[in-house]
């Protein structure tokens, strides 16, 4: 049996795949220069480039967002979040200083979408789940919560941080919205998943938080 959610290793940064019924979402990719390196850790996978029909950035960050342009060439879409719009040239810069390959990112061509839009996008892959905003690490970020008890957070601070950041209302505000979906696994893209012991699990058939 297939394994819904794929983590790829190639590099600092994770990068999952989550394979639906019709085509998948690939969630982060690695830094400029390593699609080499990308299409390595696909094949080791058993994940075929065409079965990559979205691909989502958590974030704009260089080591989140610097194969999407290469990839998007190749076939798969970008899906833009409505908090993320204009956030995807901030790696540019970056990536001229350091001398590597990159494709610039054409928002234009990227499938725009409402976090309120994004349950109904999934399920049309055969997803079930929802992306959701959780800006405290940066303005763009989002985390992607699936029914399953799987959470992708990309490089939010991890919740046993949480106390020491006082009173930071914003890093305070994701996890609460994280933990509204009853998360099992906390998948974070620079470190190895955490999990939650939760005293209830959601019940079976019961949709996340809109």
């Amino acid at each position: 049996m297939e394994e819904k959610l794929c983590v790829l290793r190639y590099g600092s940064t994770n990068t999952f795949f989550l394979r639906g019924k019709e085509g998948g979402l690939l969630v982060d990719t690695g830094y400029a220069g390593t699609l080499r390196a990308f299409f390595g850790a696909l094949k080791g996978a058993g994940i075929r480039l065409r079965e990559i029909r979205y691909v989502l950035a958590t974030h704009y960050h260089p080591d989140h967002a610097g194969l999407i342009g290469e990839l998007t060439a190749l076939g798969p879409r970008l899906v833009l979040m409505e908090s993320q719009k204009g956030h995807t040239a901030f790696a540019e810069k970056i990536f001229q200083r350091d001398g590597l390959p990159f494709v610039p990112i054409d928002e234009a061509a990227a499938v725009a979408l409402s976090f309120g839009e994004s349950r109904a996008f999934l399920a049309e892959m055969g997803i079930d789940g929802e992306i959701v905003p959780t800006p405290s690490h940066s303005p763009d970020s989002v985390s992607v919560l699936l029914d399953g008890g799987e959470a992708l957070v990309g490089d939010l601070e991890p919740i046993e941080y949480l106390a020491g950041y006082g009173d930071n209302a914003p890093l305070s505000r994701d996890w609460e919205r994280i933990l509204a979906f009853c998360p099992k696994r906390i998948l974070y893209a620079h470190a190895n998943e955490g999990r939650l012991r939760l005293e209830t699990d959601r019940p079976q058939g019961k949709e996340g938080p809109q």
